[in-house]
């Protein structure tokens, strides 16, 4: 398997939760009032197998090690568009927690806020996948080696095995210093 194999199965993943978003935005509109154990779930998600899982390795290891390489103008344009949507994302999650404790808290405009940042990211992630997916990807395997493919697959089993703790080492650590 190529490294960006492992990523796109990943994709799958994430690709299953965006009609669960959706379906929850629909009922949300519908009833106006939120399920905010969904939003803790769905935050969960994105920060830690999306955002810390997933994009830490397409960040910290792929892109990583691309940018050793001499990529083309217009690849390096699209490797840096695509970090830049991975922290504009960021912050859209971010929002929606926000917006889901400004809810809990009784905030009138908080409903707002949590339809506006759950359509964004129901829409943003089919679009994000398919741009790494069907463009970005393929050409930037054509960069390594088939070791080079092989050393990165190993480095993601590493990332991978290791996740657990760095996420529960920060978590103790934020305690720490609360």
């Amino acid at each position: 398997m190529a490294p960006t194999g492992q990523l796109m199965s990943e994709h799958r993943l994430i690709e299953r939760m965006i009609p669960l978003l959706q379906r929850e935005l629909s009922r949300i509109q519908a009833t106006k009032k939120v399920d905010q154990r969904f939003i803790e779930i769905a935050v969960d998600f994105f920060r830690v197998y999306t955002d810390f899982c997933h994009h830490g390795k397409e960040e910290h290891i792929l892109f990583g090690e691309l940018e050793a390489k001499p990529l083309l103008p217009e690849h390096r344009a699209m490797m840096e568009e695509l970090i830049r949507e991975h922290a504009f994302v960021r912050g859209i999650v971010k929002e929606l927690l926000e917006a889901k404790e400004r809810y809990g808290q009784g905030s009138g405009e908080a409903l707002a806020d949590i339809n506006r940042t759950m359509s964004i990211l129901s829409t943003f992630y089919p679009a994000h996948i398919e741009k790494e997916d069907k463009h970005f990807f393929p050409l930037s395997m054509e960069y390594f080696s088939q070791n080079e493919r092989d050393q990165m697959l190993e480095a993601f089993r590493k990332f991978d095995s290791s996740i657990i703790h760095e996420l529960y080492r920060e978590k103790v650590l934020g305690l720490e210093q609360g």
